[in-house]
């Protein structure tokens, strides 16, 4: 039980400890969000791809927490936004999921065809073509689960404000590649969002189990 609450208080305690992260690009900075009128640690920069901190820093190094869930409170800041889990299945191979909001919504391309059909009448067959298949990827790309066989990529929908996200690493690993989930090796974050926590769990906890630091206070749940 101790092993536990230690392991699945790593990655809350390193987000605050850049001596453990890797900062690599964009702007990084701890904030006092006005929403939950506390520190979060704020990732923004134009390349999505290239902006990111990573843990553990030294790319030799592996985190090696076998709890099975993964949970963090990030922030949506209406922007693309991507996170990257690599972990050791029971086969000795690294995996990877990536989980990105890096999608246009079918009602997005409508309304951009709806004002551009007056100058899409006056296009010729082939370079319709070309149009098209310059944005099938677009909708398709983040659409849809695909799975190869060292990465798996994932949709990611974010509400407005702020969220949590519960990743259940045993789940996933079984139903992606059909391995056993051993332990995390790194976990990579990318711009662009907000960071309250990360921690690793045994079990998915209720609000009302996890200790104050674990929690996502709002102004109104403090008054109350």
């Amino acid at each position: 039980m101790q092993d536990n609450k230690r392991e699945s208080e790593v990655l809350e305690q390193l987000i605050w400890v850049h001596n453990f992260w890797k900062f690599v690009n964009g702007q990084i900075k701890r904030i006092q969000d006005e929403d939950i009128q506390s520190n979060a640690l704020e990732i923004v920069g134009l390349n999505v791809q290239s902006t990111f901190i990573t843990c553990p820093a030294d790319p030799s190094a592996t985190l090696g927490i076998k709890l099975p869930f993964l949970v963090m409170i990030v922030k949506n800041l209406k922007k693309y936004f991507t996170f990257e889990i690599q972990v050791l299945d029971d086969k000795n191979v690294r995996r990877r999921f990536r989980s990105s909001n890096f999608q246009v919504s079918i009602r997005f391309l409508y309304q951009c065809f709806d004002r551009l059909k007056d100058l899409l009448l006056n296009v010729s067959i082939d370079r319709l073509k070309i149009i098209l298949m310059a944005v099938a990827p677009m909708v398709m790309w983040q659409a849809v689960t695909r799975v190869k066989p060292f990465i798996c990529t994932m949709p990611l929908k974010l509400d407005d404000g702020w969220n949590i996200i519960q990743f259940n690493l045993t789940d996933f690993t079984r139903r992606a590649y059909g391995t056993n989930y051993v332990e995390t090796l790194r976990v990579q974050v990318h711009a662009n969002c907000r960071l309250r926590r990360i921690y690793f769990s045994d079990r998915l906890y209720s609000e009302e189990e996890l200790p104050p630091e674990f929690k996502l206070y709002l102004p109104m749940q403090q008054k109350a």
